[in-house]
């Protein structure tokens, strides 16, 4: 008409996100891919907590032990200074030689160094349990190996089924890694078929700000969209011959975690065996020792022998008493190494809860 006009429009919208027709199974696969995931990283974090576990009773145990040791060398040196003082009598009335004399002096300086060396090992162990723990140590349980709070460490008990493996963390990781992997083929096979998206908006629509939410104001968009993979079937046919090699992989790394822990519970039981009978040996080494000790002092009290035969005695002592210290360590950590073996928790040491750790989680995949 020639005439300028001005005509307003408002209008409120609330958008819908794009959805997609799952009608092939592509989001679902991707979602049970993303679960399946996150699961393993959670078996990464067990697993983690396991071997800190692990590694902060290893440091007690290191502890407990050189306490221990350190307790001999105390002891070795108190009776190596009575030694001396019953040959320097000796020499003081022309009973003893020099020589006697001398070789005791060196024995109880050493038995000393041996002392100070075992002390900065306490200290040693002492710092490193706190770096492990993250703060201060509270009052420790225990004073030696020989202590009872130390010596019970639980065993793991005899007739775990081989079931009780698949509590093992890097099994249960790996084995969730691989229903990823399976999940991702689904979702590499789905992409060769057409994807339809849905995106729409409602609202209200109005000439008028005063009559925008007025009955009959109503205003809503729908717009459908359809993908089809006639272009990129090569992408597809990689990413697919991808998600098989490593579902592929992954079946691998699954064997591989099973054996492992196979051949990990093996060695563990198999030490446990022998470290028990070697402790044994030890124990009875270790009487036999002490009895010819006193033995060679009495005949260098009557002046049958010399301090020499008293000096191998000593030392032959604490020898045995040391290497016992060393086995008995090796055995109770060799528990820890078996409680790691079978996965943690109270699975691996309670024989009560044999049945329940029996019983399946979950069906096996199968590669």
């Amino acid at each position: 008409t020639g005439d300028s006009t001005v005509q307003s429009q408002y209008g409120v919208n609330v958008g819908v996100a794009s959805y997609e027709l799952d009608l092939f199974g592509r989001v679902r696969s991707l979602k049970r891919s993303a679960l399946e995931s996150y699961l393993a990283t959670e078996e990464a974090r067990r697993s983690a907590h396991i071997t800190l576990v692990a590694e902060v009773a290893n440091a007690y145990l290191t502890l407990m032990a050189d306490r221990e040791s350190l307790r001999i060398s105390r002891e070795t040196l108190a009776a190596q200074q009575e030694s001396v003082d019953l040959v320097q009598g000796r020499f003081d009335l022309g009973l003893g030689s020099e020589l006697d004399l001398r070789q005791a002096q060196a024995a109880l300086e050493t038995a000393r160094a041996s002392q100070a060396r075992f002390q900065r090992r306490v200290d040693a162990d002492r710092n490193a349990l706190a770096v492990l723990v993250g703060a201060p140590l509270p009052p420790l349980p225990g004073e030696d190996l020989d202590d009872p709070a130390v010596a019970t460490l639980p065993d793991v008990p005899a007739g775990l089924p081989s079931s009780v493996l698949r509590l093992r963390p890097d099994i249960a990781g790996a084995e969730h890694a691989l229903r990823a992997a399976n999940a991702n083929i689904g979702a590499a096979r789905a992409a060769f078929f057409p994807r339809i998206s849905l995106t729409g908006s409602a609202g209200s629509a109005s000439a008028e700000l005063s009559g925008l939410f007025e009955s009959g104001s109503k205003a809503w968009s729908f717009s459908p969209s359809l993908s089809l993979p006639i272009f990129s079937g090569g992408r597809n046919r990689a990413n697919l011959d991808v998600a098989e090699v490593r579902r592929d992989q992954n079946v691998a790394r699954y064997e591989q975690a099973i054996q492992t822990a196979f051949q990990e519970v093996a060695d563990a039981l198999a030490a446990r065996d022998s470290l028990s009978r070697e402790e044994q040996a030890q124990s009875a080494l270790v009487s036999a020792t002490e009895r010819s000790l006193t033995l060679a002092e009495a005949r260098y009290r009557e002046g049958a022998d010399d301090y020499l035969a008293v000096l191998d005695a000593r030392r032959n002592l604490l020898d045995a008493r040391q290497q016992r210290v060393a086995v008995t360590l090796d055995k109770l950590t060799n528990r820890i190494t078996l409680y790691r073996a079978l996965g943690g928790g109270e699975q691996a040491r309670d024989a009560t809860l044999i049945g329940e750790v029996a019983a399946p989680r979950r069906d096996t995949p199968r590669g």
